[in-house]
C-alpha cells in the first residue's frame, strides 16, 4: 500500500533548497537503495557565497499552476537545482504530471482495485512478474530501487497495460516508471505515468512501434540541422555504418548513459514540458561527444569507430559537466521551436505511413484498417450507415489521408445537421472533448469538403498567461481536403517547409460562440456562421489551398462530425 511520506511532504519546502544534515536521504521513497547515490556534486563546482538566488519552493511553484503562469514554471524548472535528495519532488514530480490529466480524476483507491483486479491480491508478490509486451526486456532499467522497489515497477506496468490496451510498444515507459519511484509511492508513480500515457496536449511517452521510429528519426533529422559538424564527423568516422543505426538509441544515451542526478534534473523539466526536452539533451551530447572524441584519446577515432553507439553511451556515463550546465546548453539551442519539431514529427511519420503498424498491435484492440491499407469492411459499414456526404470511394480515398495511428480506431458520428440540428451549441456539446475529428460539409450544390482538425475544439476555451484565450489552435497534423467536384488533400504548408513560415502560417483552428474558421493567413480556408446555414470558403496561407468551393460562399445541406472510439 501507498508509504507514509508526511513527514517529508511537511518539510518538502523548508528543505528544497538546503541538504539536511540528519538525514541526506530522506527525500528518496523507502523502496530505494539509497547507499548508491551520490548526494553531493561530484564536479568541482564553485562553493555557494551566499548571495545565490534562493530555490523555489513547492508552494510557490504551485501558486503559479493554478494561476495559469505554465511559462513562469518553465523558468523556474530549467534554473532551479534542486539536490538529488530534495523532498520537493515527492510533491512538485505528482503535481506537474496531473496537469496533463485528460480523464477525469481517478478516484482514491482505484489503483488498487485494479491492483487486485489483475492479481487478485494487493500483496506484493515475492515471484517474478511477467511484464507486458510493450517493454524492452533489455532495458528495464531500476536505477536505485531495490528489490521491492523492482517488484513494485513490474507491477506498475502490468497494471498500465490492464488499463490501457492500445500501449503496443513503449520501452521508456519502465524506466519513467522507475525514475519516479525513487520519489513517490506506488499508487502517485501510477496516477503520474496515467496522466503522461493520456497526456494530449503534449507527447511524453510513445505508445506504438511507429512512433518509437518516427521520434528517433526525428531527432536525426533535427540533428542533421542543429549539429551539423557533429554528424558529418559520425558519418566520415563510420563510413560502412548507417547514421540510422546510432540514433536508434538516442533515448538510452539519457536514460541509460546520464548519471543519476543528471537524470533527475532533466525530468524536473521533462514532467512539464514533454520530451521536447530530450530531443535538447540529445542535441548536446552529440555536441559535447563531438568535441571530446578531438580532444581526449579515450574517445579516439580508432577506438570507437566500429561500435560508436556504444561510446555514445559509455561517454554519457562520464560526462564532463555538471546536471546545470548540461540544462543550460539544452535550453541555449536556437531555432529548435515546438512548432518546428511539430513539423519535423510530422513528415517523418508521413514518410512512413506506408510501413504497416499493426503488426506489433495488440490483438484486443478493434482494427479498422485491412492489410491492404483500406478501411474494413465494418468501418466501411459503419460509415456508410451513418453518412449522407460519402461514396464509398470517397471513403476510401479519405482513409488514405488520414493519420497512419488513426486509421486503427473505428469510426463514430458525433454530430450530423440532419439529426442534431443546427446550432453550434449544440456542435460543442457533442463534439468539443473529442480528438481527433473529421468535419465533412455537403453543400447545397452537392459540393463535398472538409477537414480533418487535430486538437478538440475544447481548446478554444484555453486561456495564455496573460489570461487571453487564444484566437486559433490546432497542430500541423491539421488538412483540408475536397471530394466533390474535386479530389484532393491541402496538407499544413509547414511539412513541406525547411524554414519557419511565420505566424500566419500557423492559423489551424478557431472558434467562439459566433463561429468556427479553419485555416488563416490572408484568407479563411472554411468559415461558418453559429447557425451552421451559411459559409465561405477563400484560399489561405496555413494550407495553400484554393477556395473549396468555386463560388466561394456555401449553403449548408449537411455537415457530418466524426470522431475515432478510443482515439
Amino acid at each position: 500500500m501507498p508509504h507514509n511520506r508526511d513527514t517529508a511532504s511537511a518539510q518538502a519546502d523548508k528543505l528544497s533548497g538546503i541538504e539536511e544534515e540528519s538525514d541526506l536521504y530522506e527525500g528518496f521513497a523507502p523502496h530505494v537503495e539509497t547507499s548508491e547515490i551520490k548526494v553531493l556534486d561530484f564536479y568541482n563546482i564553485p562553493k555557494q557565497t551566499g548571495k545565490e538566488p534562493a530555490l523555489r519552493t513547492f508552494t510557490e511553484i504551485k501558486q503559479l499552476l493554478d494561476q495559469g503562469k505554465k511559462r513562469e514554471v518553465k523558468n523556474i524548472l530549467r534554473e532551479n537545482s534542486w539536490p538529488i535528495n530534495s523532498p520537493i519532488r515527492s510533491q512538485l514530480w505528482p503535481t506537474l504530471c496531473a496537469q496533463h490529466q485528460s480523464k477525469p480524476q481517478m478516484v482514491d483507491g482505484f489503483y488498487w482495485e485494479m491492483v487486485h483486479q489483475v492479481f487478485g491480491t494487493t500483496e506484493l508478490s515475492e515471484k517474478p512478474i511477467m511484464l507486458p509486451a510493450f517493454v524492452d526486456a533489455a532495458h528495464c532499467l531500476p536505477y536505485h530501487l531495490t528489490r521491492t522497489g523492482r517488484s513494485v515497477a513490474d507491477r506498475i506496468v502490468n497494471v498500465l497495460a490492464y488499463d490501457c490496451p492500445d500501449i503496443t510498444y513503449s520501452p521508456v515507459l519502465y524506466p519513467i516508471t522507475s525514475i519516479l519511484l525513487h520519489f513517490m509511492s506506488e499508487e502517485e508513480a501510477y496516477h503520474c505515468l496515467a496522466a503522461l500515457v493520456g497526456s494530449k496536449e503534449k507527447v511524453f511517452i510513445n505508445q506504438t512501434k511507429l512512433l518509437h521510429e518516427v521520434t528517433w528519426k526525428t531527432v536525426m533529422q533535427i540533428a542533421k540541422k542543429h549539429q551539423k559538424s557533429s554528424v558529418s564527423y559520425f558519418q566520415r568516422l563510420c563510413p560502412g555504418v548507417k547514421l540510422e543505426r546510432v540514433f536508434m538509441d538516442w533515448c538510452w544515451w539519457i536514460l541509460a548513459g546520464l548519471p543519476f542526478q543528471h537524470l533527475v534534473r532533466i525530468m524536473d523539466c521533462y514532467f512539464h514540458e514533454g520530451i521536447k526536452v530530450l530531443y535538447r539533451i540529445a542535441l548536446v551530447i552529440i555536441n559535447l561527444f563531438h568535441k571530446e572524441c578531438q580532444s581526449n584519446n579515450e574517445w579516439n577515432p580508432d577506438n570507437i569507430k566500429n561500435d560508436i553507439a556504444n561510446a555514445l553511451i559509455k561517454f554519457c556515463k562520464k560526462i564532463p559537466v555538471s546536471p546545470a550546465k548540461l540544462l543550460h546548453a539544452a535550453f541555449s539551442i536556437r531555432g529548435l521551436s515546438s512548432t518546428y519539431i511539430s513539423r519535423i514529427f510530422i513528415k517523418t511519420e508521413m514518410l512512413l505511413k506506408s510501413r504497416s503498424v499493426l503488426n506489433s498491435g495488440n490483438k484486443q484492440l478493434v482494427k479498422s484498417r485491412s492489410s491492404d491499407n483500406l478501411p474494413t469492411s465494418q468501418s466501411q459499414v459503419n460509415i456508410q450507415m451513418m453518412s449522407h456526404t460519402l461514396t464509398i470511394r470517397e471513403l476510401f480515398t479519405l482513409w488514405s489521408w488520414l493519420p497512419v495511428r488513426i486509421t486503427m480506431y473505428q469510426p463514430v458520428l458525433l454530430y450530423t445537421t440532419e439529426e442534431h440540428g443546427c446550432s453550434l451549441t449544440t456542435f460543442y456539446v457533442r463534439v468539443e472533448q473529442h480528438e481527433p475529428t473529421l468535419m465533412m460539409i455537403k453543400t447545397c450544390n452537392n459540393e463535398v469538403f472538409g477537414a480533418y482538425c487535430s486538437s478538440r475544439w475544447f481548446e478554444r476555451n484555453i486561456k495564455d498567461d496573460k489570461g487571453q484565450r487564444q484566437a486559433y489552435f490546432g497542430t500541423g497534423e491539421t488538412f483540408l481536403f475536397s471530394l466533390y467536384p474535386e479530389r484532393a488533400k491541402y496538407p499544413w504548408v509547414g511539412i513541406a517547409a525547411d524554414k519557419d513560415l511565420g505566424h500566419s502560417s500557423e492559423l489551424f483552428m478557431a472558434a467562439d460562440a459566433k463561429m468556427i474558421t479553419i485555416g488563416g493567413g490572408e484568407g479563411q480556408a472554411i468559415w461558418m456562421d453559429e447557425n451552421i446555414r451559411f459559409g465561405k470558403t477563400d484560399s489561405c496561407k496555413t494550407f495553400n489551398n484554393p477556395p473549396l468551393c468555386p463560388s466561394g460562399d456555401f449553403e449548408i445541406r449537411v455537415l457530418e462530425v466524426y470522431g475515432f472510439v478510443g482515439a
